[in-house]
């Protein structure tokens, strides 16, 4: 079981990349992006990363808002974060739920039913977060981005992505396999931390590179 301050997003965060246990691809990969970034900001690039995922639901969301807070934290104000699926469906409740565990709060900004806007923020930010589900090319996403997909379907479903200066594949486990289990809350806690601890390695890398 993982143990979190339900009021301590930083903690969370920090103890994600000391937690994080990876294989030699996998941080070959964590690191080619890192690079990626690094040598786009020694540019003075704006860069704009844009995770992508089929539903835009669970796993794409919690990298947006994790790159979002990363940039906060390393002050990598030129670096946006934004998320989107091959087809819009809903920042599903789990997944705000495990976020809200680790500190972060949501308000309704725009009401829906189906979709609702949401507002993230956490301690000490300054603009809050915009989630919800849109497509990949959403007019919120601003362009041109590196896209990076965040599971197996979409990188499958966009064999060519007009707008990405660069596309990587970094693919999490789905924690919608757990839905309705005993087990539910716990799986997407791990996969939040998994991308916590990555993310937070992207952006740990692309600072000693800048």
């Amino acid at each position: 079981m993982i143990q979190t301050d339900s009021k301590n997003t930083e903690h969370f965060f920090f103890n994600a990349l000391k937690d994080l246990k990876i294989d030699e691809n996998r941080t070959y990969l964590l690191k080619s992006i890192a690079s990626f970034i690094a040598s786009e900001i020694r540019k003075n690039k704006p860069v704009n990363l844009n995770f992508i995922c089929t539903h835009n639901s669970r796993r794409s969301q919690l990298a947006q808002v994790w790159s979002s807070y990363a940039a906060h934290i390393y002050k990598f104000n030129q670096v946006k974060s934004f998320s989107g699926g091959t087809v819009a469906t809903s920042f599903f409740i789990n997944t705000v739920k495990t976020l809200q565990e680790v500190g972060f709060n949501f308000q309704i900004a725009e009401f829906s039913h189906e979709n609702p806007v949401y507002a993230i923020g956490y301690k000490n930010s300054i603009n809050p977060i915009i989630g919800f589900s849109k497509l990949y090319d959403h007019e919120q996403n601003s362009k041109p981005f590196i896209a990076i997909t965040t599971c197996s379907n979409a990188d499958e479903n966009c064999p060519f992505i007009p707008d990405a200066l660069v596309r990587f594949h970094l693919p999490f486990t789905d924690p919608k396999n757990y839905d309705n289990t005993l087990y539910q809350s716990e799986k997407y806690l791990e996969t939040n931390k998994q991308i916590a601890g990555e993310i937070h390695f992207i952006f740990s890398l692309t600072e000693k590179s800048v």
